[in-house]
Parts: structure tokens; C-alpha cells; sequence
């Protein structure tokens, strides 16, 4: 592709940003953490790290739903930790939810309590998503190495990643955990080669296919992250591997000085902690199932994971290159999009906002902004599928691929800005959201819309000759060379058809060239 996506307008400054403190919170499947640091010049200097452990994936019943106890118990830790966060501004606190949350039916229940003791936004992230935060956790409090694999196994999932430097190149995220696991192959409580076994044979069947593809990647350096890792690097240290290095063989050993205690609740092993005796297990057979399939020598861990990761990324001085806008060019690449059209919508849609903006609440957030620009960019890769309905396609292909960078909301709202971009508003099928209101998706679509029906002529119209404004709740458009609409007969009948749209929706659209129009 010879042309290049324009980014969206990022601000700059030359002054020195005075220090603040800033703050990531991880809620995982077993435990959540939240790392509060301060940033200090070029410097990130951690300054807390607090941990609870909640056992939220325990909690998610036969049907998926978290039980009463299970929220409460989330909640409880989330007040603790609002106690910390007081006075901090809403953009200088990040927090991601992880698997139990992506899998719980009702998650958005949680999130609205979690919302009414800890007033910041709870960002649901993509499996992927959470891989990409991990390896750009374990990369920034590493020295520079060689490529390297990074393995994170958490309570609901596990996440391996493929990166040299800062970027990740290889990203999975693997439906098995240590709680998972715990339930299935050592609900009984027993610790014995068989339970084992089992364990192990799963995650080697999880990893069947996987392993062929990071094998043929290949990679210099093994690192691990997360409590899982740095419990097993405990109990080798107990068994005398002082350095804590983490091999097939000392995990064979492990296995079997596990074994030798007969029941979970029995483990007794030097430094660690009761919470974490129910999921050293099935950790253990995870692991060992990992370096078996992908033929690992050497494991060693990493104190950096997903809450460093999402930290970093917090604060552009840290960022080494716009992740989301990388995303957005690969798509536009992907699905062959005609970015020259991409830009013309943008910078129509960037115009119109800028006029209208007074009149909203969209300028109380420059993150709904943000994803409009995305939604302008990327609002016609369904038609590499198939012109009609492309906008559905569009929708499909947005709300089903990895986009890193984005969480699945974020994701999801731009999906759901190019789905409404065309044809008729059939606004009772849009998703509920809970980062943001609903009010406020509305506007985006509109002025979407509009920028997408002045130019669906692919000519170079300019945006300054078209005015926007609001009106006793009508949205009004003007153009100030009405000599150059009347030649453009085609482009009247495409807005008449757009003001019926939104008069069916229940929107008010008027034209200050009405003589233009043709009587219905």
C-alpha cells in the first residue's frame, strides 16, 4: 500500500511534565494487584504493589454467572483499594479485567458495583490484548535481551508471546489456568501422578497446534511472569536450585516432592503462602506441558506482567511507536481499504465534531474522540468481503479481530459506529456499553454518517465549505456554494435518503438548501 493512514492529531509539548503518580490494577481470574508508581522524568519509579487474593474465577458457577460471594468478595478488595487511589485523576489510573471477567455473563454487573466504590473505568480486555500488556510488562523491567518467549498462566488462562525489544510478534492466549485446571483435574484433592498426568495430557492437547507454529519462530530467551511462575520458582529455591531456574527436569522433581505430601491442603513448602497451596498443582503440570511441547531448557522469571505493561503504555514518553495506529494501517493493509476515501471521511468527521462539540458531551472525553478517527479509517474493510451489506461485514470483521491496543470495548464501539455508518438505523440491536453512554455513541454516529454520505462520491470534497449545527435538538447542514451542490444532484438524493433515515430513527436532520431538494 503506497499510501499512508494520516494519525489522528496527538499533542505535543517541549515543557518538562511536572511528576504525578500514577496507578494500574490487574483483576485477575485468582488475584487482583494494582501497582502505584511515580513518574519522574524520563523515569517510571514504582512506589506500592498491593495484592488480594478474591479467587473470582472460584466464584463463576455451571452457567458462567459470578456468584453474590464471589463479586462481593471483588468488591471488598476494590474499596481497599480505592482507599489508596483517592484524589487521583480518572487519566492517570488504568484497570483491566482479564479472562473471568471476558467469560462471565454478568460481568457488567460487577463492573456497575465496581464502578460505585472505585470511580474509574474497568477496561474487559481481549485475550490477545492481555498477551501483548504482559510482554510489554516483562520487556520494560528486563534488560535489553535477545527475542524471547514470555509465558504468564494465570488463574483462567495462559498467555504466550513471542517479541524482540518492546514489540510482541507472536501473541496467544490459551483457555487454560491454574483455578481452571484445579477444579477439573484435582477437585478431589489429591495429589498423585494420575491427577497429573491427566493435567498434563490436557494443556499438551491445548498446545498441539500452537507449538508447531512458536517452534518454527524460535526465540533466545524464556521468560516467565506472574504468581504461577514465581510460586514454582519458590518451591525449586526450597528444594536447593538457589538460582531459581526453572527446567523440565527440576519440575519432574517438584512433581514428585508434591506428590509426596498426598493432599493439597497438606503441602507444607517453604515460602509458599496457604491462598496458593488449591493452584500450585495444576501450575505445575501447565508448566511442565509448556516446556515439553515447545522443547524449553531454561525458565526464568520476570517480576514485570500485565499491570506493569498497562502502566507503561499509560504514559506516551514510555511509548516506543502508537500501537493503535499500527493496528488500524495493518487492517487498512489486510482488507485493501482505499485510504485516500479512509481520509476524506476523517477529515470530515474531525470537522463536524469540532463544530458540534460545544453542543454535546463529547468533549468531556477525547478517548470517544479518538475512536471515531478509528471508525472513519477503518469503515469500509467489509468490502473486501462483499459490497452488499458491507457494513455488517465490516462490523463482523471489527468485532472478531485480534486489534491490539484496544480493549474489547473499545473494539466493540467501533464495530458498533461502523455498523450504523449506512442504511437504516436499527438502533434496538446495539450492544449495551458500560465504559461508555449511549447518548454519546449516538452523536458519534451521526456525525459518521454524515461524513460518509458527503463523500460517497470518493471526490476530493472540501470539508471547510460544510457547516454543522445543533439546533432545538435537530442536527442542521449547510453548505456555503450552493452553485456546486445544484451540480451534484446525485449527492442531494443521497442526503434526502440519509434525513429519511434519521427521521425514522426519531433524529431531526434539516438542510439549509431546501429549494435544492426534491419534494417527496
Amino acid at each position: 500500500m503506497s499510501k499512508q493512514l494520516k494519525h489522528p492529531d496527538v499533542m505535543h509539548s517541549s515543557e518538562a511534565t511536572p511528576e504525578k503518580d500514577i496507578a494500574a490494577i490487574d483483576l485477575g481470574s485468582n488475584s487482583f494487584h494494582m501497582v502505584v508508581a511515580k513518574v519522574v522524568g524520563q523515569d517510571l519509579q514504582i512506589i506500592s504493589r498491593h495484592k488480594q487474593r478474591v479467587k473470582l474465577a472460584s466464584g463463576l458457577d455451571s452457567r458462567n454467572n459470578l456468584t453474590n460471594e464471589a463479586m462481593q468478595r471483588g468488591l471488598d478488595c476494590l474499596k481497599m483499594f480505592a482507599e489508596r487511589l483517592d484524589g487521583f485523576k480518572k487519566d492517570n489510573v488504568r484497570i483491566v479485567a482479564t479472562h473471568t471477567l471476558r467469560i462471565a455473563n454478568n460481568a457488567h454487573l460487577f463492573i456497575q458495583r465496581a464502578r460505585q466504590v472505585l470511580p474509574f473505568p474497568i477496561e474487559v480486555i481481549p485475550g490477545e490484548e492481555e498477551a501483548r500488556l504482559i510482554y510489554l510488562g516483562v520487556a520494560h523491567t528486563q534488560p535489553v535481551s535477545k527475542s524471547k518467549l514470555v509465558i504468564d498462566i494465570g488463574g483462567g488462562s495462559t498467555e504466550l508471546v513471542i517479541g524482540e525489544g518492546f514489540e510482541a510478534e507472536l501473541v496467544n492466549s490459551q483457555q487454560m489456568g491454574c483455578v481452571s485446571y484445579a477444579h477439573r483435574y484435582f477437585s478431589d484433592g489429591k495429589l498423585n501422578t494420575k491427577n497429573f498426568a491427566t493435567a498434563n495430557l490436557a494443556a499438551l492437547r491445548e498446545l498441539e497446534f500452537l507449538a508447531k507454529q512458536y517452534k518454527r519462530h524460535g526465540w533466545e530467551l524464556t521468560l516467565g511472569s506472574s504468581g504461577t511462575v514465581k510460586a514454582i520458582r519458590e518451591c525449586l529455591i526450597s528444594l536447593d536450585y538457589e538460582d531459581g531456574i526453572i527446567t523440565p527436569k527440576r519440575l519432574k522433581k517438584l512433581v514428585k516432592h508434591l506428590c509426596e505430601f498426598k493432599k493439597v491442603e497438606k503441602i507444607a513448602i517453604k515460602g509458599i503462602i496457604e491462598e496458593r497451596l488449591s493452584v500450585l498443582a495444576p501450575g505445575v503440570a501447565i508448566l511442565q506441558a509448556i516446556l515439553q511441547s515447545l522443547e524449553i531448557e531454561e525458565l526464568h522469571y520476570s517480576s514485570g506482567a500485565l499491570r506493569e505493561g498497562a502502566m507503561y503504555e499509560m504514559e506516551e514518553r514510555f511509548a516506543h511507536s502508537d500501537i493503535r495506529m499500527r493496528t488500524t494501517e495493518n487492517l487498512a493493509l489486510q482488507h485493501r481499504i482505499d485510504v485516500e476515501q479512509a481520509n476524506r471521511v476523517r477529515q470530515h468527521s474531525k470537522h463536524f465534531l469540532k463544530q458540534v462539540i460545544a453542543d454535546t458531551e463529547l468533549e468531556k472525553s477525547s478517548e470517544l474522540v479518538k475512536l471515531l478517527n478509528w471508525a472513519a479509517l477503518l469503515h469500509e474493510v467489509g468490502l473486501s468481503l462483499n459490497y452488499r451489506g458491507y457494513h455488517r461485514h465490516s462490523h463482523y470483521l471489527l468485532q472478531h479481530t485480534n486489534m491490539p491496543g484496544f480493549n474489547s470495548e473499545q473494539q466493540r464501539l467501533i464495530a458498533t459506529l461502523v455498523r450504523y455508518h449506512r442504511k437504516a438505523l436499527k438502533l434496538s440491536e446495539m450492544d449495551e456499553f458500560s465504559l461508555y453512554a449511549k447518548e454519546d455513541i449516538l452523536e458519534l454516529i451521526k456525525i459518521l454518517r454524515l461524513s460518509i454520505v458527503i463523500n460517497v462520491s470518493r471526490n476530493d470534497a472540501k470539508p471547510g465549505l460544510w457547516q454543522l449545527t445543533i439546533e432545538d435538538g435537530d442536527w442542521v447542514l449547510s453548505h456555503s456554494d450552493l452553485d456546486h451542490l445544484r451540480e451534484n444532484r446525485l449527492l442531494i438524493s443521497d442526503l434526502e435518503q440519509e434525513q429519511f433515515y434519521w427521521h425514522s430513527a426519531g433524529w431531526g436532520l434539516r438542510f439549509e438548501f431546501g429549494d435544492l431538494l426534491e419534494k417527496r
